[in-house]
């Protein structure tokens, strides 16, 4: 790892994510959950040897007490986890942390900044509020607990890995599905096509219908994404049908653990996931600022 020595601690650069190395900043987390009462998770299962996410961390004494992540699925915009020791706050090790993060975004291009902050976290939101950030949305975290069996509303439906030929209806359906530019789609899946990360596609007959996509995490892990219908015919059953095949798929894979995510005021969704069989674990609030602010 990186190393930069200044005054009487160590900020280093993670860049190996053996289970050794991430043993001290699951320690951390455990520690800053407990103490805050918060449901503090910073997807630790997410680094792995194949990740682009770019890890900081914050030691004195050989003692982890700061860790500051992040990464970006677009060029643009870095998505970021941070979490200090309750007993080393309002020290500038948060700010340490982020200005050499910062430094990294902008030689990579990033311009903006996107924070996940536990929605019961006092320390995280008063942070939130010292920086200048702004509130953009709030999202439950959801795990398969048990499938609810109920028959297909649409017997034909059947889901197929993606292929060449399904590009084309994958930045359609998620472009309209999602309100996002073309441009940005096309962006997205360009950096979001590692081996790890599945796409499925939908099909009634011959007809593609919706799509959805999962990362694999580890050997019994999946976190489902990406998930739509063509906005043409949705409230025929397709969504219900799409997830809860793929659910029976990834069970059938020994992936035991299955989450995905959901904006808090999405009812719709919300209440589909619950039918399927999941349920809510936790909330996360997240703040987006300019990464300009900081200069």
């Amino acid at each position: 790892m990186g190393e930069l020595e200044v005054a009487d601690y160590l900020l280093t650069q993670l860049t190996g994510f053996s289970p050794e190395a991430l043993d001290p900043i699951r320690d951390l987390e455990r520690i800053c959950r407990e103490t805050d009462g918060t449901d503090l998770r910073i997807g630790l299962d997410n680094l792995t040897a194949d990740s682009s996410d770019r890890v900081y961390l914050y030691q004195t004494e050989g003692r982890l007490i700061g860790y500051f992540s992040w990464y970006s699925v677009d060029g643009i915009e870095a998505n970021i986890s941070a979490m200090v020791h309750p007993l080393r706050r309002r020290q500038g090790i948060f700010r340490a942390l982020l200005e050499a993060a910062a430094k990294d975004m902008r030689e990579q291009g990033i311009q903006s900044c996107r924070f996940k902050v536990p929605a019961d976290s006092d320390a995280g939101q008063h942070t939130m509020e010292h920086l200048g950030t702004k509130f953009d949305k709030s999202q439950y975290a959801m795990e398969f607990q048990a499938l609810h069996h109920e028959e297909l509303r649409n017997p034909n439906l059947v889901i197929r890995p993606e292929t060449l030929e399904d590009f084309g209806f994958m930045v359609r359906c998620s472009t309209q599905a999602f309100g996002d530019s073309e441009e940005w789609t096309l962006r997205y899946f360009g950096n979001t096509r590692e081996p790890h990360r599945h796409a499925y596609i939908g099909f009634d007959g011959a007809e593609r219908v919706g799509m959805i996509r999962v990362k694999l995490l580890g050997s019994d892990t999946a976190v489902i994404h990406d998930f739509c219908v063509s906005p043409d015919i949705q409230g025929r059953g397709y969504g219900r049908d799409i997830l809860m095949q793929t659910v029976r798929l990834l069970l059938s894979e020994g992936r035991t653990r299955i989450r995905l995510s959901v904006i808090t005021e999405n009812r719709n969704a919300l209440e589909l996931y619950r039918r399927i069989g999941f349920g809510i674990v936790s909330k996360s609030d997240y703040y987006i600022c300019n990464l300009e602010a900081w200069r």
